[in-house]
């Protein structure tokens, strides 16, 4: 797998601070703890790239008061 680097300029000194402290704290060097944090964001869906990705999907042909009946019968028998 190909690997790309990324360079960050005009870090304000304190958020550089706290964010070596933490790396430090998790026992790893800045560019692990940034890179582990890179990754986890960009594995997390935007909530556009949900709403886009079940747009996209084809669903059943029942209607949402179609659904309420049947979650609400559900719960009356019991």
């Amino acid at each position: 797998m190909a690997m790309t680097s990324i360079q960050i300029k005009g870090v304000p000194e304190r958020a550089h601070a706290v964010l070596r402290k933490r790396a430090a704290a998790a026992h790893q060097s800045l560019q692990e703890y940034l890179l582990q944090h890179l990754i986890e964001e960009a594995d997390r869906p935007t909530l556009d790239e949900v709403l886009e990705r079940a747009a996209s999907r084809s669903g059943g042909s029942v209607s949402f008061d179609d659904i309420n009946a049947i979650i609400r019968a559900d719960r009356d028998s019991h």
